[in-house]
């Protein structure tokens, strides 16, 4: 399965390692992680040769392509809502997860549409269980 995975990158790498797990963990697993390079630790510094508009073009087309985007929103940013949000529009399957105990905004977790699951975790493992089973009933 082709999987958009969103992730803070300006707003924060707290979850880093979360990220990174996950990412590795669908990949183990025969996905196919169209944005794999934003889990690791000099992303800034790759995206930064990229203009805004290029950014914006090209991950709006890996969300086209995609099958499902993956989101995880423990450290809020803008660039993530906004990709969440277009996936929905364009009818794809969204999983948000976020850490146990962290507040998320009320516009995902009250939003009601039928492709969109909205899930805690406690630990990278569950978090990665959590991916694993939200694909599976996607296949």
């Amino acid at each position: 399965m082709k999987i958009y995975f969103a992730c803070s990158i300006t707003g924060g790498r707290e979850f880093e390692s979360v990220y990174q797990a996950v990412v590795y963990a669908l990949a183990e697993n025969g996905h196919s992680v169209l944005t794999a390079h934003l889990v690791e630790s000099d992303v800034m510094a790759a995206e930064a040769a990229l203009s805004p508009r290029d950014v914006y073009s090209r991950d709006v087309a890996w969300i086209r392509d995609c099958d499902v985007l993956i989101a995880e929103v423990s450290v809020p940013s803008h660039g993530v809502g906004y990709e969440v949000g277009f996936a929905l529009g364009i009818d794809k399957p969204v999983l948000v997860l976020h850490h146990e105990g962290r507040k998320i905004s009320k516009m995902l977790s009250g939003n009601l549409d039928g492709n969109l699951a909205v899930k805690t975790y406690r630990t990278t493992e569950e978090a990665i269980h959590t991916a694993l089973r939200f694909l599976s009933t996607r296949g």
